[in-house]
């Protein structure tokens, strides 16, 4: 088992699998991992054939979005925006490390919306706004612009109705978000946690699938959506024009966090409190065996290949991210100095 010392994780240990690494080089990937629970950003690469893994402070870290400039990554009060940085990282120490990374630039202040899940049309950043269950886009002279809600919402408030927790991007416009339950009473998505998940189609708000356990991370792939069946630590597959849901594999967690590259998906794993928003859920029959990490499942075979779990440290994972083309990145967070980094700073090629 490897370990790395952090300051607020007194010891984060990491197992992985004996193929773990060979697919992230075959693949020419990396990973990006955020947890909650202890706010923070886990970057998770390769380099000479080791697991190279970092941490960096967000507090309350959720859903994260990528563009060809930005990283942004949701958190408790705030959107952080890490700018791209391939120059810089490429001649960070130890030289010849780091081929790609990204370093804190600039945040939106939302306010603690209960941001979840991240999206990018082009142009701008999508929030999954749990509190208010809607979807928003972000603007300097407003704390968050509504721009959708499911039909079965009355109005706007700050009521958790619905969790609306998911959303999934098609040709760079929202297309689908899933929800706990059709509420509209506030935290009204808690009594039929186990059975009253929905995949919505936005913007028609025409229900594509029901009867799911906390669904998590819908993603269109490869023509196909795909989500998580999070209540029954499941990888799914669902076909919109029929309604239909179809169970992949089942894995050792609370799946939630959802990344798809080539043939593969990473899936995030979490370990479940003893609390009421996972008491009464299928899985939690399996509360012994599961894990925290990120699995990877062959979408051809619909089997699991390879694990990177986390014995201790971290308990939960929520998003999933990859990094395509970079295979060890740098990151330079919001507060370097707490990571045990070195600050970073970056000024026009013009002035160095």
């Amino acid at each position: 088992m490897n370990s790395v010392p952090t300051p607020q994780v007194r010891e984060l240990g990491f197992e992985h699998s004996r193929d773990f690494v060979p697919i992230l080089e075959q693949l020419g990937v990396s990973l990006l991992l955020t947890t909650y629970q202890s706010g923070h950003l886990v970057s998770i690469g390769v380099h000479r054939g080791q697991v190279r893994l970092t941490l960096h402070h967000f507090e309350h870290a959720m859903g994260m979005t990528r563009s060809n400039e930005w990283l942004a990554v949701g958190t408790r009060n705030q959107v952080w925006f890490l700018q791209n940085v391939p120059d810089l990282a490429a001649n960070m120490a130890p030289a010849g490390t780091f081929d790609g990374g990204y370093v804190a630039r600039r945040s939106h202040f939302t306010g603690q919306i209960d941001c979840h899940e991240l999206g990018y049309d082009g142009e701008r950043v999508w929030v999954v706004n749990s509190l208010f269950s809607c979807l928003a886009t972000l603007d300097d002279r407003a704390s968050f612009v509504p721009q959708w809600k499911p039909p079965f919402i009355s109005k706007l408030a700050p009521e958790d109705r619905c969790h609306l927790n998911g959303l999934a991007m098609v040709d760079g416009k929202p297309r689908y978000v899933t929800v706990v339950s059709p509420s509209d009473e506030a935290e009204g998505w808690r009594p039929t946690k186990d059975r009253g998940g929905c995949v919505l189609e936005v913007p028609s708000g025409r229900t594509v699938v029901s009867g799911l356990a906390m669904p998590h991370s819908p993603r269109w792939h490869d023509g196909r959506l795909w989500v998580l069946n999070s209540g029954h630590g499941e990888l799914g597959c669902i076909d919109p024009a029929q309604g239909t849901y179809q169970g992949i594999e089942r894995v050792p967690g609370y799946t939630r966090g959802l990344a798809l590259h080539g043939p593969v998906a990473f899936v995030g794993l979490s370990k479940i409190r003893q609390t009421s928003t996972f008491g009464g859920l299928p899985i939690a029959e399996r509360r012994a065996e599961l894990r925290s990490g990120v699995a990877i499942v062959d979408l051809r075979s619909g089997k699991s290949v390879a694990y990177l779990t986390f014995p201790q440290g971290i308990d939960e994972i929520f998003d999933v991210h990859v990094l395509p083309g970079v295979r060890t990145p740098f990151i330079s967070g919001p507060q370097p100095t707490e990571d045990g980094m070195s600050a970073v700073w970056v000024m026009p090629p013009s002035r160095l």
